[in-house]
């Protein structure tokens, strides 16, 4: 479904409220970027994939293995340890220089009680913090892509299968994720490593390896759920 967007001012909506939460059910796959690397990294694995229009690639972080599906610790409630910048903006888009938003988002139906605008028509602390975060969102974006175009200029990114057997005999396999090459990464002269290195890039790659041990942990929680 296409989003009806609207510029968001406080003569048409002065009086629109927010919720805190999206209103939405967590999906399953977030993307994330670049300055997010370390803190998804504790909680859930990042991959690499392609946008379905487009072919480029982007960075996400997978909550669970399936859609419907969340297997990080509290995410489904709201109150994960990490919780995207990609979420937290839902329902408010950037554009240009201004913020848009979609009437129809949960975020603005039932239980939204936050305001958007103070009386005195200028922003309220809630929106404030979703301005910060799409700023955040549009130089991490950025951030994220230059650290893509350098990985596939070193021939760093590479696919990945993941396939899983669960206790109760179901298999799953992960299709379309890519992850960094550690062969390719270890055989690089030192200059390219310097170079990664100083620029955060080594940091951000090392901090995707590591994250798929978090594989292993999610679907060890689905296991507990499936004999619960």
């Amino acid at each position: 479904m296409t989003e009806q967007l609207e510029l968001l001012n406080v003569e048409s909506h002065g009086n629109l409220r927010m919720r805190i939460d999206t209103g939405a059910p967590h999906p399953h796959f977030v993307m994330v970027v670049l300055s997010e690397f370390p803190a998804a990294a504790s909680s859930c694995p990042i991959f690499f994939a392609k946008d379905s229009a487009t072919g480029d690639f982007y960075a996400a972080a997978l909550f669970g293995f399936q859609p419907g599906e969340v297997l990080v610790e509290s995410a489904a409630a709201g109150r994960a340890c990490f919780q995207p910048l990609d979420l937290q903006r839902q329902g408010f888009f950037a554009s240009e220089q201004n913020i848009a938003i979609d009437p129809a988002h949960p975020r603005f139906g039932a239980g939204a009680t936050v305001a958007l605008f103070e009386e005195d028509g200028t922003p309220s602390n809630a929106l404030r913090k979703v301005q910060r975060i799409i700023g955040q969102l549009a130089g991490g974006v950025e951030a994220t892509q230059s650290f893509i175009r350098e990985l596939l200029r070193l021939k760093l990114i590479e696919p990945i299968d993941i396939s899983l057997q669960f206790d109760d005999g179901e298999r799953l396999s992960l299709d379309g994720l890519y992850t960094v090459s550690r062969d390719n990464l270890n055989d690089l002269d030192d200059s390219d490593i310097l170079a990664l290195f100083r620029s955060g890039y080594l940091q951000a790659a090392l901090c995707m390896t590591f994250s798929l041990n978090q594989i292993a942990i999610l679907a060890q929680r689905r296991n507990e759920r499936l004999t619960a």
